[in-house]
């Protein structure tokens, strides 16, 4: 299967390229995409070289597949392109996300929506994405009502440019190209994306809309306070959740444990519990600190971590193209 990835030089596609390999993704020719600087560039996959080609080129050689994370903008103008061609597009910027028209899949949770005419897909938000893959069987059991989640995102999330401004401070200098308007290591932004007119950020609002649309529910209640934190690794979010049902709490353990995607750290007396360092360079959603919201009826808190560039990103794109390999709507 011809395979391109947009964006192969960057943080997420190089994850990208990392997790097709670990996964045996039926790959039999690779197409590397980045910015025109970097055409004719080498990277390597599985041991062999490749070089980054154009846009057009990709284009020209229709492969069955193209995995995008190269920003909203490159996403708008070039996924159509794509897409017409006969290429299906898995999208890992914000572009499409909320487009009616098309579909924002977390394969635990929605894949069986997917259609031989959905030629453009949307990979959701890597914060939304561990969110609902901790909740979802227990939104099956209970039904959510309202969540209420604060999150401690990774540098990595912003990308390379980020990690270098936190590496330079760390090591004691002035950051030579800022990613961010202050100082982020020994620091924490509570400013994810841009300040939209009500007051949250862009981030905050897609895990908003987000979550109603991948759980096909728009009764959810969600808000959110996204922040960023001086740490490498993954994602972390304090959750809230209210559900319309009465839970027990080793029932809630039990669904955890048999939830796809999901695994239960969660031991407080050996200090056992979810943290970005265990959650680097891996696919599970570490789920811990469960415990009674004792404020009030039916809520649960829980902590969840996962390697937003893996589940969060790279991960759950892959996973994508492998649901539709297997229903034969790719190839």
């Amino acid at each position: 299967m011809k395979v391109a990835v947009v964006g192969a030089t960057g943080l997420v596609g190089t994850e990208m390229l990392k997790v097709l390999a670990e996964r045996n993704f039926p790959v039999t020719e690779l197409l590397p995409v980045a910015s025109a600087r970097s055409v004719g560039q080498e990277i390597e996959f599985r041991g062999q070289k490749y070089k980054v080609v154009s846009l057009d080129d990709a284009i020209a050689a229709r492969p069955a597949v193209a995995i995008f994370s190269a920003g909203g903008a490159i996403s708008l103008q070039e996924a159509p392109r794509f897409a017409a061609v006969g290429t299906v597009v898995i999208d890992n910027s914000s572009a499409w996300r909320m487009d009616p028209t098309k579909k924002l899949v977390v394969p635990e949770i929605n894949a069986h929506t997917l259609t031989a005419d959905d030629k453009i897909v949307a990979n959701p938000n890597c914060s939304t994405i561990q969110l609902v893959v901790a909740l979802n069987e227990l939104h099956k059991k209970y039904k959510v009502e309202r969540i209420v989640v604060s999150t401690y995102q990774s540098v990595t999330g912003t990308g390379k440019q980020a990690v270098d401004q936190m590496m330079q401070e760390r090591a004691g200098q002035t950051a030579s190209n800022p990613a961010y308007p202050h100082r982020i290591d020994l620091n924490v932004l509570p400013h994810i994306d841009v300040f939209q007119e009500n007051g949250y950020t862009k981030e905050e609002m897609k895990m908003v809309l987000e979550t109603k649309k991948i759980f096909g529910d728009d009764a959810i209640r969600l808000t959110a306070t996204t922040v960023r934190v001086p740490v490498m690794g993954g994602h972390s979010e304090a959750v809230n959740v209210e559900f319309a049902q009465e839970f027990d709490l080793e029932d809630v353990r039990e669904l955890l444990r048999h939830t796809e995607g999901v695994e239960l750290v969660d031991d407080v007396q050996k200090n056992v519990y979810p943290m970005p360092q265990n959650a680097h360079g891996r696919d599970a959603v570490l789920v811990g600190r469960l415990r009674r919201d004792e404020t009030q009826p039916k809520t649960l808190n829980m902590w969840v971590v996962a390697d937003n560039l893996r589940k969060g990103a790279a991960t759950n794109a892959v996973q994508i193209a492998e649901v539709m390999v297997k229903m034969g709507l790719l190839g």
